[in-house]
């Protein structure tokens, strides 16, 4: 068809100029040259004609569906390609609206808000459920600054570090009641997804957890208190007699010690999970800190266990004294505890990157790979019974990670079977105060 269609194209040019030869040899060069200008100026009428009719069916508001102006030859050809072509092309296009209007009634169906945001941050597209998230009406809001309407301090700077790898949860101030998660995904060309999740109900119940968990824990600490006061006067009399009493008292004791730590460990935790209770911040000598833990882990120790300090900076922290000391000491005590007689431990804190880093090194028994990812959980334990010996209460991880949390750090666990361990905790630069002249700390 398309080589049919040239040839009819120029078919009529051939004639003509053939004409015009004929009539040059017959009646000379001035008939001829009228002839064949007369000729072409037709041609080029004719042409115009169509192109006039095409111009008009293009501009019909469904050309594909119109019907065609009345031509033969190679413009019939043409008029009936485009024909093709657009009925194809309003095909294609008749599929993506259909698919697209699918995934949008899928989305709307959706219980998460969905925003979809353009390379500026600028509302395309959302669904009803973000809609009552956020306060918005998408024929209104449609193009404009998503900060201008969501106005939550942390939600703008939660955008603008675009380090979104964790969900921020914020109570939308519309309504006081209603706690988000929120999640920006990128994708595409610099688009982003805003998902947005209702955690009321969630929040709701973590609350009466925490607070049935320091609420219990309040209660049991002093009858324990009572109990491990009588155990002790009965122990220091020694009323009794018998072997098995005072085996009896001592595991008593023991016990009563055990839960007294539970509990202290619980209501710390309780503290630290508390929205209202914030960080009481302060410029915090690290190197003094990790002096007096040093002397503490030598006496925890006793002479089992070869500690050495090293002090390759003597850079402050910005922070709570006694919750960076909490979170060190917890550290500490652990790689005593899981460390055999005559192992090693080091206790370490330089600049890296930038970064503060405490690290706290063992050559203990080490922990399975498949373990490290749950150490930090509320009392997961590796094994129940090595944690019984040791005396730990399964909550010391637990109140690391929420304290560094707190300070902007997180905590980065390396270990293997019989290989140790390495716990490091790592502070972003702006926790850091460096002093001008940066002596190096003097070493215990």
């Amino acid at each position: 068809m398309h080589v049919s269609g040239l040839r009819q194209r120029f078919t009529s040019v051939i004639l003509l100029t053939i004409s015009s030869a004929s009539l040059w040899l017959i009646l000379g060069a001035i008939p001829a040259l009228i002839f064949y200008s007369f000729s072409l100026l037709l041609l080029s009428l004719h042409h115009l004609r169509y192109l006039a009719a095409l111009d008009e069916w293009l501009q019909t508001s469904a050309p594909a569906t119109s019907t065609l102006p009345n031509t033969t030859g190679a413009w019939g050809d043409v008029f009936t390609r485009l024909t093709r072509l657009m009925r194809s092309q309003s095909q294609s296009q008749q599929q993506l609206s259909t698919a697209l209007e699918r995934l949008r009634r899928a989305t709307s169906a959706m219980p998460e808000g969905v925003v979809i945001l353009d390379e500026s941050d600028r509302i395309e597209w959302c669904n009803p459920v973000a809609e009552q998230h956020f306060g918005l009406d998408f024929n209104r809001d449609t193009g404009q600054q998503i900060t201008y309407l969501v106005r939550q301090t942390q939600f703008a700077e939660y955008l603008a570090t675009r380090n979104y790898s964790e969900p921020l949860i914020v109570r939308q101030s519309r309504q006081q009641e209603l706690i988000l998660s929120l999640q920006l995904i990128p994708y595409g060309d610099k688009q982003k997804l805003l998902i947005s999740r209702d955690i009321t109900l969630l929040e709701r119940v973590e609350t009466m957890r925490r607070d049935f968990v320091a609420n219990v824990s309040h209660e049991l600490r002093t009858p324990l208190t009572v109990i491990g006061g009588f155990l002790e006067t009965l122990s220091e009399e020694d009323q009794t007699g018998s072997k098995i009493g005072k085996r009896a008292l001592t595991l008593m004791t023991d016990q009563t010690l055990r839960m007294q730590r539970l509990v202290e460990d619980l209501l710390a935790l309780s503290r630290l999970e508390n929205a209202q209770n914030q960080v009481r911040e302060g410029n915090v000598n690290i190197v003094e800190m990790l002096r007096e833990l040093y002397h503490e882990a030598q006496s925890l120790s006793a002479g089992r266990h070869h500690i050495n300090l090293k002090l390759d900076t003597d850079a402050q922290l910005r922070g709570s004294a006694d919750e960076l000391h909490s979170a060190f000491s917890n550290l500490v005590s652990n790689a005593i505890r899981y460390t055999p007689g005559g192992g090693e431990i080091l206790l370490n804190w330089r600049i890296e990157g930038g970064q503060g880093l405490f690290l706290v090194q063992d050559s203990g028994i080490g922990i399975e790979s498949e373990h490290l990812p749950r150490l930090t959980e509320r009392f997961y334990r590796v094994d129940r019974s090595r944690s019984r010996e040791t005396g730990g209460t399964g909550l010391g991880l637990a109140i690391v990670k929420h304290i560094l949390s707190r300070h902007q750090a997180h905590l980065e666990i390396v270990s293997e079977p019989r290989n140790g361990s390495r716990f490091i905790a790592r502070f972003p630069e702006n926790r850091l105060i460096i002093a001008q002249d940066n002596p190096m700390p003097k070493q215990p």
